[in-house]
């Protein structure tokens, strides 16, 4: 199982996620670091184990007041060896192509902000190596309510980002994987939301999800190096 440390970008500082609500995020407190500055907050994420991925919303670019692709650079070159997912939220072909050409990372195609099912379908024609992010709140699919009819049209990599449990520790929606999982033997599905420590983590393993999104149970000290090692 690979597990990759989520990261909520917005004015140049991490933000510690809660359920969605993003007028209320406020700068990430941490064990591992000192202050919200992403390059502090990656290194003290490195420091606690060699994550080879690391996930980040630019919630400034996913809710249209301008981007982080500054700050993404200074963490592509200062952290070379990590691929770095990014959701800078797409909606365009045109949009795609620019943050293509950027290359700071893995870019991360957000249902939340897709208009059609037509651009991820071009992505995946193009084998650009492009991940999902099928964003749900509640019970409801955030973006094109027929993509979860066209799963033949999901890239290997897909996140299941459950928006509504992200900081609420009430544990990831193991229903939910398990029926897209059914949808789409193939592709390698992500849990984000909700994931608190070990014991879910195991069970998502044995679900046969192939990774998890992790945030505020790395922060606070609840899956650490022990956890981690269990795990392996």
């Amino acid at each position: 199982m690979i597990l990759i440390p989520a990261i909520d970008l917005a004015q140049g500082r991490v933000v510690h996620a809660c359920r969605g609500r993003r007028d209320d995020y406020q700068p990430v407190r941490s064990k591992l670091c000192r202050s919200s500055e992403p390059t502090d907050v990656i290194a003290g994420l490195l420091r606690l184990h060699t994550f080879s991925t690391v996930y980040i919303a630019d919630l400034d670019a996913i809710r249209g007041l301008g981007d982080q692709s500054t700050v993404l650079e200074k963490l592509r070159d200062q952290f070379p060896d990590i691929d770095i997912w990014i959701d800078p939220g797409i909606n365009t072909g045109t949009r795609y192509q620019q943050w293509q050409q950027l290359a700071l990372g893995s870019i991360v195609l957000g249902s939340e902000t897709l208009s059609d099912t037509g651009l991820l379908e071009s992505t995946l024609a193009a084998d650009t190596g492009t991940v999902l992010s099928l964003d749900f709140n509640a019970d409801r699919l955030l973006g094109p309510p027929d993509l979860l009819e066209q799963a033949e049209h999901w890239p290997t990599r897909v996140i299941v980002m459950c928006l509504d449990r992200v900081g609420s520790d009430e544990g990831p929606d193991t229903e939910r994987l398990q029926q897209l999982r059914r949808k789409s033997p193939r592709s390698d599905l992500f849990a984000a939301g909700g994931v608190r420590d070990l014991d879910d983590l195991l069970q998502l393993r044995q679900l046969g999800v192939a990774g998890a999104l992790l945030a505020s149970s790395l922060h606070d000290g609840r899956i650490g190096p022990a956890q981690i090692a269990a795990l392996a």
